[in-house]
């Protein structure tokens, strides 16, 4: 039975439409990668739960953001609202504290740093960089991710020098986009210039896209992967714009085939690297066939899947595993030799 007709059938895509043709490509393709393991990652800043998936405890992996909700750039797709679920870490001292209680009570594996970014698109990590390295040193199974902004050499060594263990950051492909939506006077090479610091050092190294985020446009996806092309990264991230963050008709939802053809864009350009789909895209039904889309396009890991992603798995036979953890985290053992489970927590 060719996919289009099995998914159909499953109950949660009864009211689904998926793109026939981009759906049959996705199969013609699947030949290098139905067999890859996909990992759905639920980590915990912020409640999740569905019919396929079970929760796990609060605090196994959070996100810290050490500006609380406060951002100077403002940009127009997000308004700092992405960093209202994060836990405050205004200061270092409250960082530690906060790692150490969760150590101790709820068995934390690791966590997200993050922060709002000021004018240019830089955030100010240095003085949490002692706490993370006594942190790292008291207890070496930590893996600590961050969000790295716009950075230089001598900012990523420091990183790596810490004990960070991924480092994520944006790459935008467009300039119109930095100045318009991100309020931002900086060009698209600081951003591949960022991405070429950072994997000079030891650090895992996890881009994002954000797709449609020119105003819900397609603008400067394939760009942002020719950059990714020319550097070696160990994963990709890949979201999808919310326009409910932004204010009310400043941005549209872009189509799902447009997302599913990206998705298979950077499945077929980097054959070799992890290529997830992370937290961020929208609700609803469009979550649904993004998830599927993702799952048939070959994708690696799928944050917070939506109710369906693990039947399309299962019906187009993809292995899958469920970790707690920020999508750009691999913890514990290889996912590629991990068999199918469920959360144990």
């Amino acid at each position: 039975m060719a996919w289009l007709e099995s998914i159909t059938q499953i109950e949660e895509f009864e009211d689904a439409e998926f793109d026939a043709a981009l759906v049959a490509e996705m199969e013609q393709a699947s030949s290098a990668s139905v067999s890859r393991m996909v990992r759905f990652s639920t980590p915990t800043f912020k409640e999740y739960e569905t019919s396929e998936l079970q929760s796990c405890g609060k605090n196994s992996f959070p996100a810290f953001s050490i500006t609380a909700g406060g951002c100077a750039l403002m940009c127009d797709h997000c308004e700092a609202k992405i960093l209202e679920p994060m836990l405050p870490a205004i200061r270092p001292q409250m960082l530690d504290q906060k790692v150490r209680q969760l150590i101790e009570t709820e068995g934390l594996q690791g966590f997200l740093l993050s922060g709002g970014s000021d004018k240019r698109n830089e955030i100010r990590y240095s003085r949490y960089y002692p706490v993370v390295e006594k942190l790292k040193r008291d207890f070496p199974h930590l893996r600590i991710a961050i969000h790295t902004a716009l950075t230089d050499q001598a900012g990523a060594r420091e990183m790596a020098s810490a004990g960070v263990d991924v480092a994520m950051l944006d790459i935008i492909g467009a300039e119109q986009t930095i100045r318009e939506v991100y309020h931002l006077n900086r060009p698209v090479d600081d951003f591949e210039a960022t991405l070429e610091a950072l994997c000079s050092t030891s650090m895992q190294i996890s881009p994002h896209i954000v797709i449609g985020l020119h105003y819900g446009r397609i603008l400067g996806e394939a760009n942002a992967l020719d950059i990714l092309t020319r550097h070696f990264t160990h994963a990709l991230v890949l979201v999808v714009i919310m326009p409910f963050y932004a204010k009310p008709g400043t941005f549209v939802t872009p189509g799902t085939r447009d997302v599913g053809r990206i998705f298979l864009e950077a499945r077929h350009r980097l054959p070799d690297r992890q290529v997830l789909l992370g937290c961020a895209r929208p609700p609803g039904m469009h979550k649904r066939v993004t998830d599927a889309y993702a799952v048939m396009a070959g994708l690696d890991g799928i944050a917070f899947p939506a109710d369906g992603a693990v039947a399309v798995a299962d019906t187009i036979g993809r292995p899958f595993h469920q970790a707690h953890a920020c999508c750009s985290i691999k913890l514990g053992d290889s996912i590629a030799s991990l068999a199918r489970s469920s959360c144990a927590a």
